[in-house]
């Protein structure tokens, strides 16, 4: 009887406290309360493992002073800069983007659209090897497989010839990296390294802040000048922790100019919330322009420290900003409601509007939650594609052919609210042109999905679906 009112009372107080947390929707308190009341016991202990997003006293203690440490005149417009050019229609835009960061777009960019995954890793390490200064390296994940071998190579004849290197990888998605020779090679080479978000001992991990909050970032940064921004891993096509689901499709963008002073801030700010260094030196340089006036862009960085809506504000922007075509490629689509009704919305004012997913994706559970928002996708008059020539793992948006987002996050819970993640907004017609163009490649090998074939769907198949969407709160 004493087990049973106490129970009743931790349920009570987890109760209160989902009711009373924050930036929390109201969806995702309905479903952890459901958890809780289902599930006795186990309920209570997935919550407080997983229920709230966390980064733990210390760490965001840390971020705290490691962001005060970066100069202000990093966050200001580039005062050496042309004036970033684009039509007041798309300025608010950049507007939402500069909320999220504090960075305002700037002119004077270079970009170029890379061929594929290994012609990305070639262009990185071609760049690395003319480095002269510095080499800024993140990855989720780095596998000691070719190309990142190859990459590690690289980092160790710069730091030979007296280039510093810093090199930091999420503590989970690259440990086959960390646990390898060549990770102690590069440090006996010189290369300065850090794990990102280090797991410890898995039992007490969750007292330290949630153990599933992870660095997605992508970032190359050489000598304050050049960047690249995208969705790939330093890893082979053939991605070969998971090779069943290979080639991995991915798409990266060099840039040349002063976005890539933006990209160092972010990981200025993950490199300093592990490791004590003096890198915000680095900040305090006068920003190169690569060309008179060239591309706009502008860096959007989010993570557990910015608000959770600010990743879904933005693509929820870009949707509702169209006006004649949206095209959009994501692995993972699992919105939340408001996100799919500017989907919808998009579609029923006229735009023409193209999802691309994979069509076998690597996470089951959101290949079926995905497949739970086709119907009223559809009904609205999306055009859905499932990519067959293997896991389409781009993330990109194109608006009316002169608005592109390309980075790391995915239209997903995770990517809202977990994960650390880099996106570069850009107005130019010529790199959406050529983005666009990589769309039309995938979109040739895609098979299209109808409303038919849907509603013909067996009611198991929908129910399942239907079952695990409901689960995307808390998923």
């Amino acid at each position: 009887m004493i087990l049973l009112l106490l129970h009743l009372l931790i349920q009570a107080g987890l109760i209160v406290r989902i009711l009373l947390r924050p930036n929390r929707q109201p969806a995702s308190r309905i479903a952890w309360i459901l958890v809780i009341l289902a599930v006795p016991v186990i309920g209570a202990i997935v919550y407080l493992l997983l229920g709230e997003v966390s980064l733990g006293r210390h760490r965001r203690r840390r971020l705290g002073q490691l962001l005060a440490r970066i100069p202000e005149v990093a966050h200001a417009p580039h005062r050496h800069t042309p004036p970033p050019a684009f039509p007041e229609t798309y300025r608010q835009l950049f507007r939402v983007g500069q909320s999220i960061s504090g960075f305002a777009p700037v002119s004077g960019n270079r970009a170029r659209l890379t061929a594929d995954s290994n012609a990305s890793i070639a262009a990185m390490v071609a760049d690395i090897d003319a480095a002269v200064d510095h080499v800024h390296l993140l990855f989720y994940i780095w596998l000691p497989d070719i190309n990142g071998l190859r990459m590690a190579a690289a980092l160790e004849r710069a730091a030979a010839r007296g280039v510093v290197c810093r090199a930091m990888v999420d503590d989970l998605g690259s440990r086959q990296m960390i646990r390898s020779r060549h990770w102690r090679r590069m440090a006996d080479a010189g290369v300065r390294l850090a794990r990102a978000l280090p797991i410890g001992n898995p039992l007490l991990r969750p007292l330290r802040g949630r153990i599933d909050l992870r660095n997605h970032r992508k970032i190359l940064v050489i000598d304050d000048r050049v960047t690249y921004c995208g969705s790939q891993n330093c890893a082979d096509p053939e991605f070969r922790i998971k090779a069943k689901y290979a080639p991995w499709i991915d798409i990266m963008v060099r840039f040349e100019g002063p976005i890539a002073r933006q990209t160092q801030i972010l990981f200025a700010s993950d490199w300093l919330a592990h490791v004590e260094d003096g890198i915000d030196e680095l900040l305090r340089r006068p920003v190169a322009t690569s060309v008179p006036t060239g591309i706009s862009a502008q860096v959007i960085g989010t993570g557990p420290a910015i608000r959770p809506t600010a990743m879904p504000e933005l693509f929820e922007s870009l949707f509702h900003g169209a006006r004649e075509e949206l095209v959009i490629s994501t692995p993972y689509y699992v919105p939340n409601e408001s996100m799919q009704g500017a989907l919808c919305a998009a579609a029923y004012r006229g735009v023409r509007t193209s999802l691309l997913v994979p069509a076998r994706n690597d996470s089951w559970i959101v290949g079926m939650a995905s497949r739970s928002y086709y119907a009223e996708l559809l009904a609205a008059g999306v055009r859905i594609f499932e990519y067959a020539g293997g896991l389409l793992h781009a993330k990109t948006v194109t608006v009316d052919g002169v608005i592109s987002l390309i980075g790391s996050a995915n239209m997903d819970r995770r990517s809202f609210e977990l994960n650390f993640e880099n996106n570069i907004l850009v107005y130019d017609p010529g790199l959406t042109a050529a983005i666009r163009q990589r769309q039309d490649r995938y979109l040739a090998q895609s098979r299209p999905v109808s409303a038919a074939e849907v509603a013909a769907w067996r009611p198991v198949r929908r129910l399942l679906n239907n079952g695990v969407a409901m689960l995307g709160p808390i998923l």
